[in-house]
């Protein structure tokens, strides 16, 4: 009889043992599931903060300067983020991605040179304009050949420099020199717009038909004179997400970066107009 009832109180011991641990578990697994629903339902703010890795952009040179200040805020705002850069002519740029360099975004100093991105098939959705430019003639520090408009560059006795035709700088400088219906026969045609203004910084040439931003960059390496015939060819900034990008998550947080208040904030310092 005493057995008995020792094994019975025995019995009933580990029953309850066994409800109490079913119980805690429950509760484990209730919590766990209230944790994950929580975690799902997280605002996409903490999903920024996930961007990690290397983001390549490959921009026109003119955007050197101001792109090189938004890159580093943007590292800074979301650590464990590399944003490399690959400055040059659009048209270069260009030739460069449709030929399979690997690249997350590109921003062209004109929508002609971003066409023949998006006709080959590399751009992931329609290309948005964020800025635009004007071109400014640079002269060497005091202007010392009295350069005031554009018609004094035909003059002989100047060495003047353009960028070749195929960049839009170039086809800038030509369309406002059709305008005007007037003809230059520069001393070189440069690749892209700084190796034009770099012309006149070592004293190579005595001016340069380059854009605003450019001349402003220089700081006082350099004289800007402004001509109207500029008016008529301000250049569009088109910037578009690469097809199959490496890391297309923080491209696109670039991007917006660059068209949000802050980044216009530092376009617009640089120099550039309003899209």
């Amino acid at each position: 009889m005493t057995r008995s009832v020792r094994r019975t109180r025995r019995t009933l011991q580990v029953t309850g043992a066994g409800v109490v641990a079913l119980l805690a578990l429950s509760a484990c697994s209730s919590s766990d599931d209230s944790s994950s629903a929580k975690s799902d339902s997280s605002p996409s703010a903490s999903a920024s903060g996930k961007l990690s890795g290397e983001v390549t952009v490959f921009a026109a040179a003119s955007l050197k300067e101001s792109f090189t200040t938004l890159g580093k805020e943007f590292e800074k705002a979301h650590p464990g983020t590399e944003v490399t850069f690959s400055f040059g002519g659009s048209d270069a740029l260009a030739a460069s991605i449709t030929g399979g360099a690997p690249a997350d975004v590109f921003a062209s100093a004109s929508p002609k040179t971003m066409k023949i991105v998006t006709e080959a098939g590399n751009a992931s959705g329609t290309p948005a304009t964020f800025v635009r430019n004007q071109l400014e003639i640079a002269t060497l520090p005091g202007n010392p050949d009295k350069v005031a408009s554009l018609k004094d560059l035909t003059d002989s006795d100047l060495k003047v420099v353009l960028c070749d035709e195929a960049v839009p700088c170039g086809a800038a400088a030509h369309k406002a020199l059709d305008a005007s219906k007037l003809k230059l026969t520069p001393v070189s045609y440069e690749e892209d717009v700084k190796a034009a203004l770099n012309k006149v910084v070592l004293k190579e040439a005595d001016a340069a038909v380059v854009y605003k931003t450019d001349v402003q960059a220089a700081g006082d390496k350099v004289e800007g004179v402004d001509f109207p015939e500029s008016a008529d060819a301000i250049n569009d900034y088109p910037i578009t997400l690469l097809k199959d990008a490496p890391n297309a998550e923080a491209a696109e947080a670039f991007m917006a970066l660059v068209r949000s208040a802050e980044g216009q904030k530092v376009l617009n310092a640089a120099g550039f107009l309003k899209p």
